[in-house]
């Protein structure tokens, strides 16, 4: 074999690789890269929204194999076409002891009722079919009746509710708007995360405490 065969060997390998689908050495892999892309982004999460991000395509393409993969590590894919929204959560394996792949973040007090505040947005927002857009002093007031049952320390409590909002932000249920400080969007995913059942539950449980509070308060004023 001369020099010239020598140096064109790479390319009939590389050309070999190419045509067995292969992205990379070693790679035995059955997906392409954009349903790798997806997958990944998936089990990273927080989700994948149709509206903000390019792979939202590759999860309707490849949806079938995602799941497949998913099911393989006991996790599912819960898909929303209409919201344009996917994301992973934990399969019901019944009695099966299987591993718990995701990450779960506990929340505070006011996590939840941040959460409960912006799924109800969100509903009313679909009911007159816009998007749920919401202001970040328009959050801090309507968590502020929930103070007494926290903290009596305001700077402390406003520390709280900045933390959550972060939070939010930072797992993608809060999205900034271009061009504004202040302004995010709710992500459809809180449709998914809390049923409507779920949102009348956890508002009736939090309108008792501000009931229990607000008694409270008469009482003390009263003596």
């Amino acid at each position: 074999m001369n020099l010239l065969e020598n140096e064109a060997l790479p390319v009939e390998v590389e050309q070999k690789r190419v045509r067995n689908g292969a992205l990379f050495e070693s790679d035995t892999g059955a997906l392409p890269l954009d349903a790798r892309r997806a997958l990944c982004q998936l089990l990273i999460g927080p989700s994948i929204d149709g509206r903000h991000n390019p792979l939202w395509s590759a999860v309707l393409r490849f949806e079938a194999q995602l799941r497949a993969h998913l099911n393989d590590l006991f996790l599912e894919l819960v898909l929303d076409r209409e919201a344009g929204v996917a994301f992973t959560r934990q399969a019901d394996t019944g009695e099966l002891d299987t591993p718990v792949l995701l990450r779960s973040s506990p929340l505070t007090f006011i996590d939840s009722v941040l959460l409960l505040y912006l799924r109800q947005q969100l509903a009313e927002a679909d009911a007159q079919g816009h998007r749920a857009v919401v202001e970040e002093s328009v959050l801090v007031d309507a968590l502020s009746v929930y103070e007494k049952n926290v903290s009596t320390d305001r700077a402390g409590f406003n520390k709280r509710i900045a933390a959550s909002i972060a939070k939010m932000k930072e797992n993608h249920v809060l999205e900034k708007l271009r061009g504004s400080e202040d302004r995010y969007e709710v992500s459809p995913a809180l449709k998914l995360l809390f049923s409507a059942e779920d949102v009348q539950n956890l508002a009736n449980v939090y309108r008792q405490l501000r009931e229990a509070d607000d008694a409270t308060q008469d009482v003390a004023d009263e003596r």
